[in-house]
């Protein structure tokens, strides 16, 4: 090959740090490379010797981890439309877990635990195989709390038929912990129910479900997490 001829961004980057052509490549992938002023993220970008690249003097490379994101998903959408969330601009600017996102981060993300498409709340994409298998073989012991707008009256020992699971074609549900928030809003904290099943629960003691949106799974919270927005899930935060 010619001098004068275009390389591989990945290799001129290796010569440049110096560092191994893998490095080179976690390198260009996590933004820290320019070519003429402008980000290229793609190794196989292919530059001029008359072409400036740059390495930001502030580059540090993270561990190669596999990806989970906590998104705010917002009522009436579907899952592949939450998906399609995790774009760069809607990143919450609270999001502390320090992890750059590379684009790599999008590829083979698993949707867990998914919420209906009426419910709001904490959903999550996942990459990594150990909290999938987490999330999908332990749904049914991880506790979720679910803040439930309703309307209509509560039939006498309401709370109390929810607290000991509620039968349904011959087969008692698990018992949830319910308590108002306040006239119109109940919470609920469940093992082994799903979301779905909140419309009917409500309606078997009287009450109309009108909203409803998960803040918890497990040990993660939504906490200020704003609609329509994610953030990562960091190495010490477990389900």
């Amino acid at each position: 090959m010619s001098a004068e001829e275009p390389q591989r961004l990945s290799k001129v980057v290796a010569a440049l740090v110096p560092c191994s052509r893998r490095e080179a490549e976690q390198y260009i992938a996590e933004g820290w490379v320019r070519v003429d002023g402008r980000k290229v993220e793609e190794p196989q970008f292919r530059v001029t010797p008359q072409q400036r690249v740059e390495l930001d003097p502030r580059s540090s490379l993270q561990a190669p981890e596999p990806a989970t994101f906590l998104v705010h998903k917002p009522a009436g959408m579907r899952t592949e439309q939450a998906l399609a969330l995790l774009a760069a601009e809607h990143r919450w600017s609270g999001d502390a877990s320090g992890i750059r996102r590379i684009k790599s981060h999008a590829v083979g993300l698993v949707p867990l635990m998914a919420l209906p498409v009426p419910a709001s709340g904490l959903a999550v994409f996942s990459q990594d195989r150990r909290i999938v298998r987490k999330l999908e073989e332990d749904a049914g012991v991880i506790e979720q709390e679910l803040i439930a707008d309703v309307t209509g009256t509560i039939a006498p020992n309401g709370l109390g038929r929810l607290g000991r699971g509620l039968v349904y074609e011959g087969r008692t549900m698990p018992p949830a912990r319910v308590s108002w928030q306040s006239e119109t809003r109940l919470r609920f904290a469940v093992k082994g129910i799903a979301p779905e099943w909140m419309p009917w629960m409500c309606e078997e003691v009287g009450l109309r479900l009108t909203a409803l949106r998960r803040i918890r799974i497990g040990r993660v919270a939504m906490a200020g997490l704003p609609p329509g927005q994610w953030r990562y899930l960091p190495p010490g935060e477990r389900f």
